[in-house]
């Protein structure tokens, strides 16, 4: 039997375009505000969610067109652009119901504010004004596997540039905004197909764009322009 399912939450987040997002949840400390749809918005709806630091949710990936043919492989850009890996192999956002998977951390619970209760999570690897369709609490106890295997995507923790960033350029950028962005870029946004040393990049970031261009493993931020 099929079964529809509707969105019980949006997540605003500091990404409005999908080029510079975290590739996982929790490579970034920025925050998000989960704010529950109206007939979602009842306060006991999360008694008890404040004894857990972190909660999953399941979320829409709303900007990958719908393929009406399933397609069994992906090409990982962290691969190249090239290497086919099966679907259920990876956690590429085009897959049959279009769902993500993203572990957050909580970082407070307002119960009194216009629309309450809204949860402030950290580490969301979401677009912004992104349909949340469930949450639930993480239990390190059954949900850390500490020896589990991580595959193909070992090769990513030590993907990591230099981020060349002149601070005092920018001094009505708050301290935490540079070092989100700074985090964003050491991550590399690019498509792993792409190295070219000429070619400058653009990444919104809030309200900003960076502009940025890489070099030698090394990524300097040429510009922060306000959009």
């Amino acid at each position: 039997m099929e079964k529809t399912i509707h969105p019980i939450a949006k997540i605003r987040t500091d990404f409005p375009e999908k080029f510079g997002i975290p590739r996982q949840s929790g490579l970034v400390e920025n925050i998000g505000q989960i704010i529950f749809e109206p007939e979602y918005r009842r306060i006991e709806s999360i008694k008890g969610l404040e004894q857990f630091s972190h909660i999953w949710l399941i979320w829409n990936f709303s900007e990958n067109p719908t393929n009406e043919h399933f397609s069994p492989t992906v090409r990982p850009p962290r691969l190249g652009g090239n290497t086919r890996l099966g679907v259920f192999a990876t956690r590429s956002p085009f897959r049959p119901n279009g769902l993500g998977l993203s572990l957050v951390r909580i970082e407070k619970i307002d119960t009194k504010c216009n629309h309450a209760p809204i949860i402030y999570v950290a580490g969301a690897d979401i677009l912004d004004n992104t349909d949340i369709y469930d949450i639930k609490p993480y239990l390190p106890y059954v949900e850390s596997i500490p020896n589990a295997k991580e595959g193909f995507t070992n090769q990513s923790k030590t993907h990591i540039l230099n981020v060349q960033l002149d601070e005092s350029l920018y001094p009505n950028i708050p301290k935490n905004d540079i070092i989100n962005i700074c985090q964003l870029l050491a991550h590399d946004p690019r498509p792993a197909y792409i190295d070219d040393n000429n070619r400058r990049y653009g990444m919104k970031y809030k309200h900003w764009n960076i502009i940025f261009y890489v070099q030698n493993n090394k990524i300097f931020v040429e510009d922060i322009q306000n959009t």
